[in-house]
Order: structure tokens, then C-alpha cells, then sequence
């Protein structure tokens, strides 16, 4: 349990935490002040281009996202969600300046379909008109974005429900209708509505039709949405239960008696008479009923791969049908793609092949999503403590051959204590894989947030000034591609009986699903699949407390003691991540003693240089952020207090050590407020044996700008 107290006049909060080491964590304010942002001494809109499409849309080129003079296109991004994406016009500047200071070039614009959303006039009985309003906000938003360098990702379906007015039967039980939405002809006719109405809005401020503005460089059709998933999971069972949550409730009746009747009709086109006879033998009736997952292990192959190649055609036929609706018919210049492979305790090789009739390829995934509502639960450990269940190897099952790969939902949800772990370490390994792009999520509301109130869920994070730190911080090395792409691409190629056949499989199998495939080997190579071509032989598992990747830049360290550090030795930028207090891994450049039992200390130039010769690096040394008075329970996975304003962060204290600068007579260290304002006075840095010695911890920041005098 954490005890917080705080004195009056707020300049001091200490908080003594039972962490795994036993020891008090000293819990120091460190509020992001957004009315000084534009102070800020970082400033990473270096590497956007603006305006954003302003030679033309982003395009597909073989198996990359690029520009139209065909170089490559990177994505870094974060999502917007509901109210979110319609800031009120005095503010939508100034989150446009924020964002582009902090490097991101693309916004996913994400549930602004919702109930919470203002995008539908909400006098109306039905869901088919946009409220002028919000769409002037929107605008005006998209334009100002586009005017700083900054794409939007539109997202079609994500979790729109439906009002009497539009004609939706049960709607009241549908949810958001997830499954049903690539069936159901009235669900398809109101997303095709949905999208004609969207995509040829003409947008006042940018004077273009979303379908041909070139600062749009993602449609996105559905949200973490399968049949498939739907099916292995047990909701397209039926149920008319009203008590169930929106989100993943199963299908209604009626829609499952449909889905069966639909099913039905596509065996009688789709199956020779002699097989269609064995099937209804073992179905015991003409009318053959769809299998629970609880009937999966004893059904035969003949019929579990019958049903599971037509939810794989249900997929399939929508997808195509939404891109002859937006490429063919509207002239959608924007690279489309489906929905994300979302859940990686099922076999979904199947579901990204539906996807793979579209432009790319995208992935969710999050290290230890919490179970959420008032029955709140988080696993709270350190991912590089378990490097073959990380975020890493979640995403790396998803990528093809041939085709981009984004992963647009990521993040390490709050109120887990070691979070400052997340983004460095998959941007890292996401340039190692050579991805096309990550979007973290999400955003929050920023300025918008009413300061006394913190941030308010596990997954905003604009307000975390650790995460807004690696945000700008990791933005540098993600659009320079600091990490070089792996030397060696690990092909697995399935067929379609082992991809149909992966769906019954045991979840222990998760990620991968090949039993021969190490899951070391993600954190060593590339990998990609495909369903034909040659396999690559698979290299043997690494030693879990050694593996390092093939360019020798990254290196994943004594996970088999529980005392995992992930390293990043590259010649801009250079990380030490995770238990890093003992000092016993260094870089090339960077070393540290730090008093903290966990926390990132990561390093990277600012000026284009490699670090020894570097005249402007920024330093970070993050741990924990968390909310005045937030308390766990005795589990420390339940949380008893959530807490409130103003953000406290766990200063990294001790020493960092620069070695190898060329010719510095000094260095001149000046801290940095938590949107990145200078802070007086400077830290002196010290010259010794080794290098230059940086004191850190006072003031309370979690960066500093580093400028060697030669």
C-alpha cells in the first residue's frame, strides 16, 4: 500500500512504496504545464514535413508506406478518441503545435463514432447525420494538423451504436455490433453510408474531399473486429443477455440464427454433394448448425475447416467490398487497411489473411492490458523481465511478406510501476524489424484536461510526463532509424490447413503458434510470414539472460535472474533499460549509477551527429509516474486510490557517465521542466578519469539538454 503525504503548499509529496526491493520511493510533483509548452527546449517538428501530403498521398511501394517521390514514410503517431478529436477551435492550434514539437506526423482519429462522440446530431432518432459543428471542429483540426507536417488516420467503424431510426434490428443488444458488422446487409449498408458521407465531406480549411486529400494517409475500415476471433471466442453463439458490455458482448440471437442461415446457403454453393453429405451426417440434421469452441476438438476436419473457411469469406467479401466502394467507386487516394490483429492468445493467421486483400497490415497489442470496470485488475511486472512474452514478440507473428506493417494501439497502461520501460523498448525493436509505423495510445485531452484532475485512464497519457518524455525523446530515433533494420528476415511460411487448423490450437502456443519457432528469434531477427515460398530455417533459442540482436545493437540482458536491462548501443542514440542500478551494463557512450531499483536512462543526439561528436544531446532518466495519493492495494495489482493532481514522478537519482566525447572542454547540463521548459540553475557535469560525470535527481526532471563545448 502507498502512503502519500502532502504538505500544504504542495512543493513536496513523499511516498513510501513496498516495492519488490523493500525500499522508500521518494515521489517528487512534476506536473506538465501546457499554457509554458511552447518554451520548450525540444523540439523534434525537425523531422516533419509540412505541409503533410504536400507532393502528393502517402502510397504503397512493394513492402513499404512512401512518399510520392518514393522515399520511405515512417509513421509516428498517436491516437485521438471521441470527444478528443473535435478540440474547440482556440485549442486546436496549440495541440497541433504540442504534438508536432513532440515528433508525431500522423493522428489516428479513433472512436469518433461513439456514443460519447459529438460527431452525430444528437437531436435526431438515428445515426446517419453529422452535427455541423463538430465537423467544423474537426476540420479545422485536420487542417491545422496538415499545416505542421501532421497525417490523419480516419477510422470508419469503431464503436458506433445504433438508434431506432436506422432501422437496426435489435439494437438494443447489438452493441457494437463487432462480428456482425461483416454480415449483417444493414450494418454493411449503414458502414457504406457511413463512409460515402465521411470521405466526400469537403473540408472547408484544406478545400479538399477527405477521399482526396493527400494529408490523409490511412483509412481504416473496422476496429479490432473478426469473425474469426469472434467465432474462437464463443460470441457468435447467441445471446440475448442485456446485462452484457458493448464492447465484447456476443451477437444477438436473431443475428446467430442469420449468420446459420447464411452459412447454410454458402455450404449448398460451396461444397461438392458429397461432402455436404458427409457434414449434415455428422451435423445429424439437413440444417447444419455452427460449432461452439467447446465443440471444436471433436469436430472433424472436414467440418471445422468447412466453417472456418467461411468466416474466412465473410471477411474476405467485406473487406473487397469496402475497397470497391473506396478505391474503386470514391477514388480514395489513402492506403486502406482492415482492422488490426488484435487478440495474441488466439491463432489470427487466418483473420490477417482476410486482411491481406487490402494495402497493409496493423497490430494492437499492449504489455498487460488490465481488466478494467470495477472489478480493476494489472499484472504490474516488469516486461524485460520476460522478453519472450513481450510487446515484441506479441507483434512480431502479425507482419507478412510483401506487404507494410503498423501497429496503430500500444501502450503500457497505467498505473503499472514500471511503464518507462515501454516506449524506448519497442521503438527500438520496431525499427530492428524495420515496421512502418506506431501509433501509442492515447493521446489524451492535453490542454484540454482539467489540471485538478490528473489523467482519468489507464491509457491517456499526456499528461504522464514519463511517457511524454519518451514520446519526443524516442521520436528522434524512429525517424532517423537510429536501430538498423536486422541483417537476417526469419520467413515462416504456413499452409492453409496449419493457418486453419492453428485456430483449435492451445492458447499456450500464443504468440506464434509454431511450436518449432523460438520466440527469441524476434528479438534477434526480423520475421515476416507468407502462405507460400520458401521457410528460412529457424536459428536455435537464445539463452534467456543473453540475447542480442544480429546488428549487435540492442541487447536483452539477465531476464533469467529477474533482474532484466535491455541495452541500445547505437551511434545517435544509446539506452540502458530496466535494472540498471548496479551499473554492470554500459554503452559505448552512456554508463550510470543510479539509486533507483528500475528506470531508463536513455541518451540521443539532437543535432544529427553521432554522440562523441554531438553538440546538443537531450538525457532522459525516467521511472515511475503516478497521481498524488494513488494507493495499491496489499496485491499491488488493485488499486484502492486512484489519487489526483497534481503528477508525481519517482526522480532517477545518482550519476551518468559520458564517455568517448571528442574534444568537450565541457559540458553545459540544463534541466528541463516536464513540458520541457529550461529550468535554472544548470547542473554541473564534472570531468573524471572515465568521462563526464552528470550529478541527476536535483532539480526533480526527467530530462535534461546536453551541449559539450568544444
Amino acid at each position: 500500500m502507498t502512503r502519500v503525504a502532502c504538505g500544504l503548499s504542495g512543493l513536496w509529496v513523499l511516498a513510501w512504496c513496498a516495492a519488490a526491493c523493500g525500499e522508500p520511493i521518494d515521489l517528487q510533483p512534476y506536473q506538465i504545464d501546457w499554457s509554458q509548452a511552447e518554451q520548450s527546449a525540444v523540439d523534434m517538428s525537425q523531422y516533419l514535413d509540412a505541409p503533410a501530403g504536400k507532393a502528393g498521398p502517402i502510397r504503397i511501394e512493394g513492402p513499404r508506406l512512401v512518399k510520392p517521390d518514393g522515399t520511405r514514410f515512417r509513421i509516428w503517431g498517436v491516437n485521438l478518441t471521441g470527444p478528443e478529436c473535435f478540440p474547440p477551435k482556440e485549442l486546436a492550434p496549440r495541440i497541433a503545435d504540442d504534438l508536432a514539437r513532440f515528433g508525431v506526423n500522423c493522428v489516428r482519429f479513433h472512436h469518433m463514432d461513439g456514443t460519447w462522440s459529438p460527431l452525430f446530431d444528437k437531436t435526431r432518432q438515428d445515426t446517419s447525420q453529422f452535427d455541423p459543428a463538430a465537423m467544423d471542429r474537426l476540420d479545422f483540426f485536420i487542417a491545422e494538423l496538415k499545416a505542421r507536417g501532421i497525417y490523419t488516420n480516419l477510422n470508419l467503424n469503431v464503436s458506433r451504436q445504433h438508434k431506432p431510426g436506422d432501422g437496426v434490428r435489435d439494437a438494443a443488444l447489438l452493441g457494437y455490433g463487432k462480428s456482425a458488422t461483416y454480415f449483417h446487409p444493414r450494418l454493411i449498408e449503414l458502414q457504406r453510408d457511413f463512409a460515402r458521407k465521411l470521405l466526400t465531406h469537403s473540408n472547408p480549411y484544406t478545400k479538399q474531399q477527405y477521399r482526396h486529400e493527400p494529408a490523409v494517409c490511412t483509412v481504416e475500415l473496422v476496429n479490432e473486429n473478426s469473425v474469426l476471433e469472434g467465432w474462437v471466442n464463443n460470441r457468435l453463439v447467441g445471446s440475448d443477455d442485456p446485462a452484457g458490455q458493448s464492447t465484447w458482448r456476443p451477437i444477438p440471437v436473431s443475428y446467430a440464427n442469420e449468420l446459420t442461415d447464411q452459412y447454410n446457403a454458402w455450404l449448398e454453393q460451396n461444397l461438392a454433394p458429397a461432402e455436404l453429405k458427409q457434414l449434415r451426417g455428422e451435423a445429424g440434421s439437413d440444417r447444419v448448425e455452427r460449432l461452439a469452441p467447446r465443440e471444436f476438438g471433436k469436430a472433424s476436419k472436414l467440418r471445422f475447416f468447412t466453417e472456418a473457411r467461411f468466416y474466412m469469406d465473410v471477411e474476405r467479401s467485406f473487406f473487397t467490398g469496402m475497397k470497391r466502394l473506396l478505391a474503386d467507386e470514391l477514388g480514395v487516394t489513402a492506403p486502406l487497411v482492415g482492422t488490426a490483429d488484435h487478440a495474441d492468445a488466439y491463432c489470427a493467421y487466418s483473420h490477417i489473411r482476410s486482411n491481406m486483400v487490402l494495402d497493409f497490415i496493423d497490430g494492437h497489442g499492449y504489455w498487460q492490458h488490465p481488466r478494467t470496470g470495477q472489478d480493476f485488475w494489472i499484472a504490474n511486472t516488469p516486461m524485460v523481465n520476460d522478453p519472450l512474452d513481450s510487446t515484441v514478440t506479441q507483434f512480431a507473428r502479425t507482419p507478412v511478406v510483401g506487404l507494410p506493417f503498423t501497429i496503430s494501439e500500444t501502450n503500457h497502461p497505467y498505473p503499472a510501476e514500471y511503464a518507462c520501460e515501454g516506449i524506448p523498448i519497442l521503438t527500438a525493436y520496431a525499427l530492428l524489424h524495420d515496421w512502418d509505423g506506431i501509433y501509442w495510445f492515447t493521446y489524451g485531452k492535453g490542454r484540454m484536461q482539467e489540471p485538478d484532475k490528473g489523467w482519468r485512464s489507464s491509457f491517456d497519457f499526456s499528461n504522464d510526463p514519463v511517457k511524454m518524455t519518451h514520446l519526443a525523446a524516442c521520436a528522434a530515433m524512429f525517424h532517423r532509424q537510429d536501430v538498423s533494420a536486422a541483417r537476417q528476415t526469419i520467413v515462416r511460411v504456413y499452409s492453409d490447413d496449419q493457418i486453419t487448423e492453428g485456430l483449435r490450437m492451445d492458447r499456450k502456443g500464443r504468440p506464434f503458434f509454431d511450436p518449432s519457432f523460438p520466440r527469441s528469434a524476434a528479438l534477434r531477427h526480423a520475421t515476416r510470414w507468407t502462405t507460400d515460398g520458401q521457410a528460412s530455417p529457424y536459428p536455435d533459442p537464445a539463452p534467456l539472460g543473453r540475447i542480442e540482436s544480429d546488428t549487435g545493437e540492442l541487447g536483452w540482458y539477465d531476464a533469467d535472474r529477474q533482474q532484466g536491462v535491455v541495452a541500445v548501443d547505437t551511434p545517435q542514440t544509446q539506452a540502458l533499460i530496466g535494472h540498471v542500478r548496479d551499473g554492470r551494463k554500459a554503452t559505448a557512450n552512456l554508463a550510470a549509477q543510479v539509486d533507483n531499483p528500475f528506470c531508463c536512462i536513455y541518451l540521443t543526439a539532437l543535432d544529427g551527429e553521432p554522440i562523441a561528436r554531438s553538440g546538443r544531446l537531450l538525457l532522459t532518466t525516467t521511472a515511475r509516474a503516478t497521481l498524488s495519493g494513488f494507493a495499491w492495494n496489499p496485491d499491488r495489482k488493485t488499486v484502492q486510490d486512484w489519487g489526483r493532481a497534481p503528477t508525481v514522478i519517482e526522480p532517477v537519482t545518482g550519476a551518468v557517465t559520458l564517455v568517448g566525447l571528442q574534444d568537450a572542454g565541457r559540458i553545459k547540463v540544463t534541466p528541463l521542466a516536464a513540458e520541457g521548459r529550461p529550468l535554472e540553475p544548470p547542473v554541473q557535469a564534472e570531468q573524471t578519469a572515465r568521462g563526464w560525470r552528470i550529478p541527476i535527481g536535483t532539480p526533480v526532471t526527467t530530462w535534461y539538454i546536453l551541449e559539450p563545448q568544444r
